[in-house]
């Protein structure tokens, strides 16, 4: 069962941009991690597999820049500033390990990011009308719940996503990189695996995407952000539809491509109500 939780976290002195990284943001989640099962902590530390989970940058609640999310930080985020983090898990183990820890949360309990205290304030596991991001549901609800009729995929893609293609990144997001990255998280741990499906019908109809420069990893990464609707075109079998519709919906656990363990590809559906003015309104089922 994924799961796409939202902590609230409050800063106890200022968290400055050296410590507002990938690195930083996957260091303070095995930390969480190691405070309930020091051994599982130890191994997602050590291993080099996909990882059950996804996480965001640290977000601050006044950044309204429509659908997209702040991913690099230029000034020290304010002691008693209310900031926001996304934690997607993709199965029920690393749930279920995690569970001590939202049951018996502490919010005088000081968690580090870097030289920084945080509280966590209070977590979030259904949709909120204000918070897009929070939402759980199992994969044979995604699944049963996925359109057999719907042929318009829209997404907005809110952090930088980059794709691996052999021995080097590519940023362009063709049907194959993302659906591909879709399906292989899919297969991986839905347990309703998807055989055959075809990506043959998918065409990209609209594309509003920039790329951006992260400089705050060991090493530079280039990616796109924006938004962009896939079409599915042709004679194609109502199954096929919804087996598409059921990626397209996981997208806001898994993300796509690279690096979205720290906080990159992070990915949303969204419902188009004004064709081409980027006048969205989110896509969400629970």
């Amino acid at each position: 069962m994924p799961h796409s939780l939202v902590l609230n976290l409050i800063p106890q002195s200022p968290i400055y941009p050296e410590f507002l990284t990938g690195r930083h943001y996957h260091a303070l989640f095995l930390t969480l991690i190691t405070s309930v099962d020091k051994t599982l902590g130890d191994y997602l530390h050590s291993s080099n597999a996909d990882k059950a989970f996804t996480l965001s940058p640290l977000q601050i609640q006044q950044h309204k820049h429509h659908h997209t999310l702040q991913f690099g930080h230029q000034k020290p985020i304010p002691a008693g500033t209310s900031c926001w983090w996304r934690i997607s898990l993709l199965d029920d183990t690393l749930f279920s390990k995690l569970t001590p820890l939202w049951l018996n949360l502490n919010p005088q309990h000081p968690w580090h990011l870097g030289s920084a205290d945080l509280y966590v304030t209070s977590i979030l596991g259904t949709p909120q009308s204000t918070q897009p991001w929070a939402n759980a549901c199992t994969y044979a609800q995604l699944y049963e719940q996925a359109s057999d009729r719907d042929r318009t995929l829209n997404f907005t893609f809110a952090t930088p996503v980059a794709f691996r293609q052999g021995e080097y990144d590519t940023i362009l997001p063709v049907k194959e990189c993302v659906f591909n990255s879709l399906l292989g998280r899919w297969n991986k741990y839905s347990g309703i695996e998807l055989n055959n499906i075809s990506f043959d019908s998918i065409y990209p109809s609209f594309v509003k995407i920039h790329t951006e420069v992260l400089s705050n990893y060991d090493s530079k990464f280039i990616g796109c952000i924006g938004e962009i609707s896939y079409r599915i075109l042709g004679d194609v079998e109502p199954i096929a539809i919804k087996q598409i519709n059921a990626l397209a919906d996981f997208a806001l656990y898994t993300g796509v491509g690279r690096k979205t363990t720290m906080g990159m590809g992070m990915v949303r559906r969204l419902l188009a109500i004004d064709s081409r003015s980027s006048n969205y309104k989110n896509y969400g089922r629970s």
